[in-house]
Protein backbone atom coordinates (compact mmCIF):
# COMPACT_ATOMS: atom_id res chain seq x y z
CA UNK A 1 0.00 0.00 0.00
CA UNK A 2 1.52 3.59 -1.10
CA UNK A 3 2.31 6.06 1.64
CA UNK A 4 -0.17 8.25 2.63
CA UNK A 5 0.06 11.99 2.47
CA UNK A 6 0.04 14.45 5.61
CA UNK A 7 -2.24 17.08 5.16
CA UNK A 8 -0.13 20.09 6.11
CA UNK A 9 -2.33 22.59 7.12
CA UNK A 10 -3.55 20.54 9.41
CA UNK A 11 -0.25 19.56 11.00
CA UNK A 12 0.42 22.54 12.06
CA UNK A 13 -2.76 23.34 13.86
CA UNK A 14 -3.53 20.16 15.51
CA UNK A 15 -1.50 18.05 18.53
CA UNK A 16 -2.33 14.94 19.69
CA UNK A 17 -3.14 14.40 23.08
CA UNK A 18 -2.10 11.45 25.44
CA UNK A 19 -5.49 10.43 25.65
CA UNK A 20 -5.74 10.13 21.86
CA UNK A 21 -7.91 13.73 21.15
CA UNK A 22 -6.47 16.42 19.68
CA UNK A 23 -6.13 19.84 20.62
CA UNK A 24 -5.75 23.36 18.37
CA UNK A 25 -4.75 26.41 19.22
CA UNK A 26 -7.52 29.21 19.30
CA UNK A 27 -8.47 31.94 17.16
CA UNK A 28 -8.64 35.69 17.33
CA UNK A 29 -5.45 36.34 19.47
CA UNK A 30 -3.24 37.70 16.63
CA UNK A 31 -3.98 41.54 16.28
CA UNK A 32 -6.26 44.25 18.06
CA UNK A 33 -5.71 42.92 21.38
CA UNK A 34 -5.92 46.59 22.58
CA UNK A 35 -9.75 46.59 22.94
CA UNK A 36 -10.17 43.07 24.28
CA UNK A 37 -10.50 42.49 28.04
CA UNK A 38 -7.46 40.85 29.64
CA UNK A 39 -9.95 38.09 30.75
CA UNK A 40 -11.06 37.25 27.39
CA UNK A 41 -6.88 37.01 25.86
CA UNK A 42 -6.20 34.83 28.83
CA UNK A 43 -9.07 32.44 28.43
CA UNK A 44 -7.88 32.55 24.61
CA UNK A 45 -4.54 31.28 25.80
CA UNK A 46 -5.79 28.07 26.78
CA UNK A 47 -5.41 25.10 23.74
CA UNK A 48 -9.36 23.90 22.52
CA UNK A 49 -9.72 20.29 22.30
CA UNK A 50 -11.77 19.35 18.55
CA UNK A 51 -15.26 17.54 19.37
CA UNK A 52 -15.55 14.08 19.55
CA UNK A 53 -17.19 14.06 16.00
CA UNK A 54 -14.54 16.06 14.37
CA UNK A 55 -11.94 13.82 15.84
CA UNK A 56 -11.98 10.84 13.59
CA UNK A 57 -11.60 13.40 10.18
CA UNK A 58 -8.82 15.17 11.72
CA UNK A 59 -7.10 11.67 11.90
CA UNK A 60 -7.61 11.25 8.62
CA UNK A 61 -5.84 14.16 7.63
CA UNK A 62 -3.09 12.97 10.21
CA UNK A 63 -2.62 9.18 9.95
CA UNK A 64 0.64 9.30 11.66
CA UNK A 65 -0.09 10.81 14.74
Amino acid sequence: MAKLKTNRGAAKRFRKTASGRFKHRQGYRNHILTKKATKRKRQLRTPGLIAKVDTPAVARMLPYL
